[in-house]
């Protein structure tokens, strides 16, 4: 799972954290040594961390591609000062004054909130996805451990956890799935994609269609999805062309078990246009009051999950999605979808650049919700006006490739017809060889996606 994310420093942690109690100034050959005791953080560090954390691409040194985002390294030697009193990059997270980990407070500490895939140990709030993504889940026993040393201090030496065996729980979590509850009749719709398999070490991404089951014209103001852990992201799309559209109920792969792209699945992907979606594990998303998406009687929408796993082990892929309904009447704004892709891009090989596209609007259009799409290579996305008195003023960066902010306007953003939007994105490429515009996490894409209504 890449978020929290991914020095060199060879110490040798026995002597770092070794203590000797010393009973007498006199040793006799009856004596018997100490036993060496690694301090609770150097356990954390030596099980934890360095095998699930901090390793290539993820959390293990600034190189790693994706260190711009989340700007944390968490190998030995650097890890404790990185997380103990240090403020989060997610926005979400910060603004409830969490800290990556606040000392006494487990509640408070975003490193025990991405490790812990429950949403009742704090209160449904969700800060992106679980650590490690496309990994195998911490056990029980290792978020445990982690939880008593974070509300014992958590202090960088000393033993303070004394149950060390909670290390060694086997318990695994990916299984565990609590799934949204359908919402009461005339109040909204549910869609899912049944669990599903993920083969080790092989990205699963998958499309199917299904009906929403309206049978008549419905406003939806708000939306809730959620996914099992693994997830990169979830997609409702709506269809451009209603006359050719893929069959009902049908699990269409994104790439064959031999991890060759289904061109077949590929192609249908350019008829897609966004209606909803997320990159974090759990979101509920809310119109501004007044606006509200129009479903068409009869709608079906296609659905697309996108599971990463990095294990030897089969894991489960399972995706919901709540559609939230409102009475016409209290409808004053028909909320359309912004799909704006810059497919045009070349990323050199070890190389970095920004890449930019205009997008005009031939209508006059108030802006409502704006949010991004961008793969690993994303360093930073920036949104800009174009056009008219605002023209270049930036109205929205996002930093984080896996969950990007989803931005809502108090005031919506006010186009005239001929203005519109200016995507501006920079790459850090740091493979050997040059990403193109593609479908897999390996390459790279550039989309706003948001919400508009036009008067």
């Amino acid at each position: 799972m890449n978020v929290l994310n991914y020095s060199r420093l060879s110490l040798t942690v026995g002597l770092a954290a070794l203590s000797l109690n010393v009973v007498s100034c006199t040793k006799t050959n009856t004596d018997s040594p100490a036993p060496t005791e690694l301090a609770s953080f150097d356990l954390i560090q030596q099980k934890i961390l360095t095998p699930s954390c901090a390793t290539s691409g993820c959390h293990l040194s600034e190189k790693d591609a994706t260190f711009f985002q989340h700007g944390l390294v968490l190998a030995e030697g650097v890890a404790y000062q990185n997380l103990v009193g240090v403020d989060p990059k997610n926005s979400d997270a910060k603004t409830d004054g969490l800290k990556r980990v606040k000392a006494f407070a487990s509640l408070e500490s975003l490193l025990y909130h991405k490790l812990n895939i429950s949403a009742s140990h704090h209160t449904g709030k969700q800060y992106g996805n679980p650590m490690p993504l496309g990994g195998t889940l911490l056990p029980d026993g290792q978020i445990e451990f982690v939880r008593r040393w974070i509300e014992a201090g958590a202090p960088k030496t000393g033993s303070v956890v004394t149950e060390t065996t909670l290390l060694d729980n086997k318990t695994v979590t990916n299984s565990t799935f609590e799934s949204l509850p359908v919402p009461a009749a005339g109040t909204g719709f549910q869609m899912a994609i049944p669990s599903f398999d993920i083969q080790p070490s092989f990205e699963r991404e998958l499309f199917t269609r299904r009906m929403v089951g309206n049978t008549q014209d419905v406003y939806v103001n708000r939306y809730e999805t959620k996914m099992r852990s693994g997830s990169h992201h979830f997609v409702a799309y709506d269809f451009r062309n209603k006359s050719s559209l893929p069959n009902l109920n049908d699990i269409r792969d994104l790439r064959n078990a031999d991890n060759s792209l289904n061109i077949t699945t590929a192609l249908t992907m350019s008829n897609h246009v966004y209606l909803a979606g997320s990159q974090a594990q759990y979101q509920d998303y809310v119109f501004p009051e007044g606006a509200a998406l129009l479903i068409p009687a009869g709608a079906s929408f296609d659905l697309n999950s996108h599971f990463v796993n990095k294990t030897s082990t089969v894991m489960k892929g399972e995706a919901q999605i709540n559609l939230y309904t409102v009475d016409k009447s209290t409808v004053q704004h028909v909320v359309q979808t912004l799909d704006l892709s810059n497919t045009n891009l070349t990323i050199p090989a070890n190389g970095r650049v920004t890449l930019t596209k205009s997008f005009a609007f031939n209508k006059a259009r108030k802006v409502l919700t704006l949010t991004s799409h961008m793969h690993k290579s994303g360093e930073k996305f920036v949104i800009k006006i174009m056009g008219g008195s605002r023209n270049g003023e930036v109205v929205y960066t996002s930093t984080d490739w896996e969950h990007p902010d989803i931005i809502t306007f108090k005031t919506p953003i006010d186009l005239q017809k001929g203005e519109g939007l200016i995507s501006e994105i920079t790459y850090n490429n740091t493979t050997g060889k040059a990403i193109s515009f593609g479908l897999t996490s390996e390459d790279e894409m550039g989309i706003i996606f948001g919400y508009y209504y036009e008067e």
